[in-house]
């Protein structure tokens, strides 16, 4: 590879992984050209790209930008899934596909500027998405609020009933 062409990759490599928070490298030996298109598809579906990287290449291409830290794993055949969005989806996409593939390893992870081990990043795929963990704060936000203001909106007879009865359930926990 003439050092024009590998210039080119590297700054290729740049413009990939420009603003990118979320990065796992895998090595993907053993898996067939098949299983690696299956990988891109799910990745895909979790809103993340996956590429086999030249390591030489890569090291160049994230030295000083927040992946640097993944420079010293990039050794062996490696692949790397990056996403600019939720991280969570990538792990779940990444994990699904290992319970399927073994033959696909995860090496290490970098989330949000810090490196996760494997088992961190399993971890990581076991929690529920930005988007369900916000329905659920709203849930949680709302049940109280709604009680309030059906207290708020009771005729008064009926308001002191329920003042009574609520203190009485509190009495009891």
């Amino acid at each position: 590879m003439a050092n024009a062409e590998k210039a080119e990759s590297v700054e290729e490599l740049k413009k990939r992984f420009a603003g990118v928070q979320t990065a796992v490298l895998t090595e993907y030996r053993g898996l067939t050209v098949r299983q690696l298109s299956d990988l891109r598809k799910q990745l895909k579906g979790a809103a993340a790209e996956y590429k086999v990287v030249k390591n030489r290449l890569a090291r160049i291409a994230v030295k000083g930008s927040p992946l640097d830290g993944l420079g010293k794993h990039l050794t062996g055949p490696t692949g790397v899934a990056y996403t600019l969005k939720d991280p969570v989806p990538v792990a779940k996409a990444l994990q699904a596909f290992v319970r399927n593939n073994p033959a696909l390893t995860i090496k290490v992870g970098m989330v949000e500027g810090k490196v996760l081990e494997p088992a961190a990043l399993k971890s990581l795929a076991d929690l529920p998405s930005k988007d369900a963990l916000r329905a659920q704060l709203v849930g949680a936000l709302q049940g109280p609020l709604s009680q309030l203001v059906t207290l708020l909106t009771a005729a008064q007879g009926e308001l002191v009933r329920v003042l009574e009865a609520r203190s009485k359930q509190e009495a009891a926990q």
